[in-house]
């Protein structure tokens, strides 16, 4: 069988950033699926499910109800791996495109505070996995590590 494309990208060498994973042609739309990477793979710890969960729920709320890329979000999400998240757009962009909404979206999570959306029994099948602490904590580092000065590095894929 062959590989997906992305287990053929090279995590050794992958830093933290923002990249374009791939690009899918749907009835003569593209989507374009982004990788959201936090943290450096196989170099640093993972983040931890309770935040991820908090990111993904602020994260989409965020998103959905953007005035720009409200209706063409189709999905974000977190990497199996825990290292990131997958952001998937309806439309043909690059990674450059998205880092002012990346920066927007993340300075909303970083100041988050009160109740996280979506965040109860009714409305999440496992609520009380949520530290909205850490996901401010990890918002913010991303923030000053990456977005506030992403290098092109950081942008494009390692060959």
């Amino acid at each position: 069988m062959e590989k997906i494309t992305s287990f053929t990208i090279d995590h050794v060498r992958l830093l933290k950033g923002v990249y374009v994973s791939r690009k899918d042609n749907f009835g003569g739309s593209i989507i374009t699926t982004f990788d959201i990477r936090m943290t450096k793979p196989n170099g640093e710890p993972v983040m931890n499910t309770a935040e991820i969960h908090t990111i993904e729920h602020l994260a989409a709320t965020y998103l959905r109800n953007h005035k720009d890329y409200g209706n063409k979000t189709v999905y974000f999400g977190p990497m199996g791996c825990r290292t990131g998240f997958y952001l998937l757009l309806a439309g043909d962009y690059s990674s450059k495109d998205i880092v002012p909404l990346l920066t927007e979206m993340f300075e909303f999570i970083r100041d988050f505070q009160g109740d996280v959306p979506g965040a109860s029994a009714k409305d999440c099948g496992n609520y009380l996995d949520m530290n909205l602490p850490m996901a401010n904590y990890l918002a913010k580092k991303y923030l000053d590590e990456v977005l506030y000065h992403i290098t092109d590095q950081q942008l494009v894929y390692p060959e």
